[in-house]
C-alpha cells in the first residue's frame, strides 16, 4: 500500500533553459510542494514538455538585457499560492528528510527565511572538503519579503538572464536548516565549462567593481563579523587584489582545505577552478585595457585604423 504524503503550502520557484537532463529527478523531488513554477527563457528542448508533465507550471521569460534578472522578476510577478517560497535550481534536489524539516520550519513565526546546505557533487562523488561544504544559500524565505541583491553587472555581456551567485536580501530574522540539498548536475563537462565561461564573464565584473570602490547599497553587504555569506563578502574583497589567484586558488582548495581527501574528483575540480579563476583574471584585465572587447580601436596601429585615400587621376 502506498502512503502519499500531503502537500506541503509552499510554492517553488525552478529557473529553467534547456534542462532536460536535470528536470526529472528535480521536480520528482519537489512534489511534496502544493505548487511548483517552472520559469523558462525559451527552451528548445523537451523543458516544457517534462515541466508540464509532472504538473508545474511553466512560465516564459524574457530577459530585456538589464535588471531585473529571471528569478527576482519571479518573486515580483508570479501568483504566488503562498507564503512560503523555495527556490531550487534545475540540478538540484530536495531529499525527503530536508521536506520534513522545511514542514516544522515553517510552522514557526519567528522566522523569515531559511538558510540550506548544499552538498555539492561532482564526477560523481561529493566533494566533501576544499571550501566546498557547507554551502549556505538562503532559499526558502516569504516571497514577499525577500529580493536578490543587485550586484551592478547588466553592462557586461553574455552572463545569461539568471541571478546565481547573488545572495537574497532578507530583513527578517533567518534560521538554518540541518538537512541537506543536493546539488547534482546531470549535464557533462562541455556544459560545466561553457557555463563558467559566462561566469567568469560576470566575476570579472564584480572583481572590478569591488576594485573600483562601487558602492555596496542594495546587496547584502561585507561584513567581517556578520552572517557566513557575509564574512566570505569580506574576504572577497580582499582577494581580488591578491597577485597570482590562480594558483592561489588551487593551493587554497587542494592542499589548505584538504580537496586532495576527495580523490582524483577533487584534484579535477581544483585545477578546473584555478582555471576559472584564470579566466577571471584575463576577462578582467580586457575590461581595464580594452572596455570589455579583444580590441580597441585606441589599442590598433595607425595603419589599420587609417582609412584609405580616393585616388583621382591628373
Amino acid at each position: 500500500m502506498n502512503f502519499k504524503l500531503p502537500k506541503l503550502p509552499v510554492s517553488v520557484l525552478i529557473p529553467a533553459r534547456n534542462e532536460e537532463a536535470n528536470l526529472p529527478a528535480c521536480l520528482e523531488s519537489v512534489a511534496r510542494a502544493d505548487e511548483v513554477f517552472m520559469v523558462d527563457s525559451q527552451s528548445s528542448d523537451r523543458s516544457i514538455e517534462i515541466a508540464e508533465r509532472h504538473g508545474a507550471k511553466v512560465v516564459q521569460f524574457q530577459f530585456n538585457g538589464r535588471w531585473p534578472k529571471k528569478k527576482n522578476w519571479s518573486l515580483e510577478n508570479l501568483p504566488f499560492r503562498h507564503e512560503w517560497v523555495l527556490i531550487v535550481d534545475c540540478d538540484e534536489r530536495i531529499p525527503p528528510e530536508l521536506w520534513d524539516e522545511i514542514e516544522t520550519a515553517i510552522q514557526q513565526s519567528d522566522c523569515d527565511g531559511y538558510y540550506l546546505n548544499r552538498k555539492v557533487f561532482f564526477l560523481g562523488q561529493w566533494i566533501r572538503h576544499g571550501g566546498k561544504y557547507p554551502d549556505w544559500n538562503l532559499r526558502l524565505f516569504r516571497h514577499a519579503k525577500g529580493r536578490y541583491e543587485n550586484l551592478k553587472t547588466e553592462e557586461i555581456r553574455n552572463t545569461g538572464d539568471n541571478e546565481v551567485h547573488e545572495h537574497v536580501i532578507l530583513p527578517g530574522k533567518v534560521g538554518y536548516l540541518k538537512q541537506d540539498m543536493l546539488h547534482i548536475d546531470f549535464k557533462d563537462l562541455y556544459h560545466w565549462l561553457e557555463r563558467h565561461n559566462r561566469y567568469s564573464n560576470w566575476e570579472a565584473q564584480v572583481y572590478l567593481n569591488r576594485l573600483n570602490g562601487k558602492d555596496e547599497r542594495g546587496t547584502i553587504g561585507a561584513n567581517l563579523f556578520g552572517t557566513a555569506v557575509q564574512r566570505k563578502r569580506f574576504l572577497k574583497n580582499i582577494w581580488v587584489r591578491l597577485p597570482f589567484k590562480p594558483l592561489l586558488r588551487f593551493v587554497l582548495f587542494y592542499i589548505i582545505r584538504l580537496g586532495f581527501l576527495d580523490g582524483k574528483a577533487g584534484y579535477i575540480y581544483g585545477r578546473l577552478l584555478s582555471q576559472y579563476e584564470y579566466q577571471i583574471g584575463v576577462k578582467l584585465y580586457e575590461l581595464r585595457q580594452c572596455g570589455g572587447t579583444l580590441n580597441t580601436a585606441k589599442n590598433q596601429s595607425p595603419e589599420a585604423t587609417s582609412q584609405p585615400v580616393a585616388q583621382t587621376d591628373s
